[in-house]
């Protein structure tokens, strides 16, 4: 042990002299700072009036022993790490200590050579709570700053959602949410539900896709018993199901539109008629509804009732593809690291500055969903703490670098076309600094000023 546990501060608390010294000798050679108390009272008086990162504490002395001090010392004990020590103990009498707060045990006599084991892996577990407190820490901070619900996004696109999102989660109005596969509408429908008056009530998502189209009627609006064959019991739908909350209709454009006609009704009424039945029955339901198909188009191919697409386009909110809000990438890779992290035990730091770039340059076109498989699956390949661009060999085969002129660029406009290059080698510079303004003025070859000038404009927040 040497020079990463100079300031590392510790008690040893035992009656015997002897022991104190011996203990304290050792210690000192591996760099610990060591102060010694003689009994319980003397090692409480000490952790009252100052912290210890360890604490050696011997089980039977006079006047107070080691589990009277646990259990009077609590308090004061949660930021320090304690190993007791005894001649006389048993697996019960740890197992006791454990409960009380210790951490380890090691039974008298020993070799220096459990002590320095002992306190190794009590350095390692502090080591891991404290990267946890980081990581808690680090996570809060994402979701104060940049999150609605479970999603996060810094880009003024997501911004612009979250608070469109905010604002609808506190009034009645249909929510109509549009955007590709995996952009995460699933997500905004729960955070409007959940942050509104209904969070109490059920919260129903139902795939409109998903249900055969024989079925869909019976599903949606129940049935009463002996209303067809099969129908042994009367059963409510799902909107019944929903009743006083939100029913999540995903995927609204796969309805039939024979179907289309009868959802139209429970939207202008408010009621619902289960198959046998010869009354409507009031219905109390926030609907949200969820498309990857631009609905206006489908109108205009006749797919789609125009009548039921202004009922649900009240409240109109569109989710942008990853690929409109590319600097929100190391932020959700960062989240998904940290998840992962949490899941597996693992320690992963981060992605070097090469496999950001790489990510930053594929189209995704399973969006956020994509991004997360993609992250989950590099930090089971790599062996490292840090995922590199061989980790992610799907990408390094696929992606191809946009051309600026064909993908981003659509006339003639020189002022235009620089401002876009600018952008791209702004982020691409921030990206591979992690963020360092000061590396990435270097890179860019620009003053600090106009960097932050450029940002501005830009609308760059890494």
């Amino acid at each position: 042990m040497t020079g990463e546990n100079m300031e590392k501060s510790l008690l040893i608390i035992d009656d015997e002299d002897n022991m104190r010294h011996m203990l304290a000798s050792l210690l000192k050679k591996s760099g610990y700072l060591v102060e010694g108390a003689a009994d319980g009272y003397q090692g409480l008086e000490k952790v009252r009036q100052q912290h210890y990162d360890f604490i050696l504490c011997d089980l039977k002395m006079p006047n107070m022993g080691g589990m009277e001090f646990l259990k009077t010392a609590k308090s004061c004990l949660e930021k320090s790490t304690v190993i007791v020590m005894s001649a006389y103990g048993s697996i019960d009498t740890a197992i006791e200590a454990m409960k009380e707060g210790a951490y380890d045990y090691i039974s008298k006599p020993f070799k220096s050579d459990e002590v320095h084991m002992a306190l190794k892996k009590a350095e390692e577990r502090e080591s891991l709570r404290k990267e946890n407190s980081v990581l808690k820490e680090r996570i809060r901070n994402i979701e104060k700053n940049y999150s609605f619900a479970n999603m996060i996004g810094k880009s003024r696109a997501m911004q612009d959602v979250f608070r469109l999102a905010q604002k609808a989660a506190f009034y009645n109005a249909t929510v109509l949410i549009s955007g590709e596969s995996g952009t995460g509408k699933e997500l905004i429908a729960r955070g409007i539900h959940f942050q509104g008056d209904r969070a109490q009530h059920p919260f129903v998502a139902v795939n409109c896709g998903g249900i055969p189209e024989n079925l869909l009627e019976s599903e949606f609006f129940g049935y009463k018993k002996g209303a067809f064959t099969g129908a042994f019991t009367n059963r409510k739908g799902l909107f019944e199901e929903a009743q006083g909350g939100t029913i999540f209709l995903d995927e609204i454009g796969e309805l039939p539109l024979t179907l289309q006609v009868k959802f139209l009704r429970v939207l202008q009424e408010n009621e619902v008629r289960p198959i046998g039945e010869a009354k409507s029955r009031k219905l109390d339901v926030r609907v949200l509804a969820a498309t990857a198909k631009n609905l206006e188009e489908e109108v205009e191919k006749g797919a789609f009732r125009q009548d039921l697409f202004y009922r649900l386009n009240v409240l109109p909110i569109r989710l942008p593809s990853l690929r409109e809000r590319s600097e929100d990438i190391p932020l959700l890779a960062t989240r998904f690291i940290e998840r992962f992290n949490q899941t597996s035990e693992r320690k992963i730091q981060g992605i070097s500055p090469e496999g950001l770039s790489l990510l930053l340059q594929h189209e995704w076109p399973g969006n956020v969903r994509e991004l997360e498989n993609a992250i989950e699956r590099a930090a089971i390949l790599t062996e490292q703490d840090i995922l590199l661009p061989e980790n992610f060999p799907i990408y390094r085969k696929k992606t191809v670098k946009k051309n600026l002129m064909e993908d981003d660029f659509d006339g003639y406009s020189l002022k235009e076309a620089q401002k876009i290059l600018e952008k791209e080698l702004i982020i691409k510079a921030l990206t591979a600094t992690e963020g360092n303004r000061t590396k990435a003025i270097q890179l860019l070859e620009i003053s600090h000023p106009s960097l932050l000038s450029k940002m501005k404009a830009y609308n760059i927040l890494m």
